[in-house]
């Protein structure tokens, strides 16, 4: 029997998906984000890959940081930077990562979740921050990719009161972005994947840069930096594809090869 928290596999041709696997709720213990973290840093180093789907089990896609690991205030540190170095490694891959979201997404796994681009939720799913019922606060991104997503009130009356919410209020206000039946989470999220892997996979990664560095700095300082990976795009064969099918065959006709 595996010992793997955390297993990859590729459903299809370029289209990772990363499995979160410690019954009963996958609690995010330690090792596991360490397991998490090479897997993510591992995908990074992939040239040819179109988009990865981040999922875990029927019951939860993640329940939170294993409580146990909180001892003291010298622990706490180190928990935190381990959580910093998997979700970060997740928030880096250079193509789109997307959460499917079945049964619980809270604290750290709804924080694993907002490390990805896109969200897609089971509908009864249920996600929150609840440290604060602990007397701490959230520690793996929630007072930082929630408020950028959602608003800085809506983060604030989340984390503050520590709740957790149901899928369609989620969808509502924006912290996911489809609202399925649970039993067709996972395959929406993997049709979703795969028609992003299908376009242009160079230039959606040039995108996902361009939006995540631009949100960490003023407008004027982000628009270099879109002008940066405009011209970049430019050099990729899927740009002189798109542009010829375009002149061509009009708008929407190209077959790209993600190069």
């Amino acid at each position: 029997m595996s010992n793997e928290q955390v297993v990859l596999d590729w459903p299809q041709p370029r289209l990772a998906r990363i499995r979160i696997v410690r019954p009963p709720l996958n609690a995010l213990s330690q090792s596991l984000l360490v397991e998490l973290a090479v897997i993510a840093e591992g995908l990074l180093k992939v040239d040819d890959l179109g988009a990865v789907v981040v999922a875990g089990s029927d019951r939860a896609f993640a329940a939170g940081a294993d409580i146990a690991e909180f001892s003291d205030a010298h622990a706490a540190a180190s928990v935190s930077a381990t959580f910093r170095r998997a979700f970060d490694a997740v928030a880096s891959i250079h193509r789109p990562v997307i959460a499917a979201i079945r049964g619980f997404a809270l604290g750290g796994g709804l924080e694993l979740a907002l490390a990805c681009d896109l969200r897609v939720a089971g509908d009864t799913a249920r996600l929150g921050q609840p440290e604060v019922l602990l007397g701490i606060i959230p520690g793996a991104g929630g007072t930082q990719r929630l408020p950028r997503l959602v608003g800085p009130a809506r983060a604030k009356e989340m984390v503050w009161s520590g709740r957790t919410v149901k899928a369609q209020e989620a969808l509502d206000f924006g912290l996911v972005d489809r609202v399925v039946a649970d039993g067709e989470v996972e395959e929406t999220a993997l049709a979703w994947s795969s028609s992003l892997a299908a376009g242009a996979s160079v230039a959606i990664g040039l995108a996902k840069r361009a939006i995540d560095s631009g949100l960490d700095g003023s407008l004027s300082a982000g628009l270099d930096r879109e002008a940066e990976a405009f011209t970049e795009a430019f050099s990729t064969k899927d740009a002189a594809v798109g542009i010829k099918s375009f002149l061509t065959d009009g708008p929407g006709k190209a077959k790209f090869t993600g190069t």
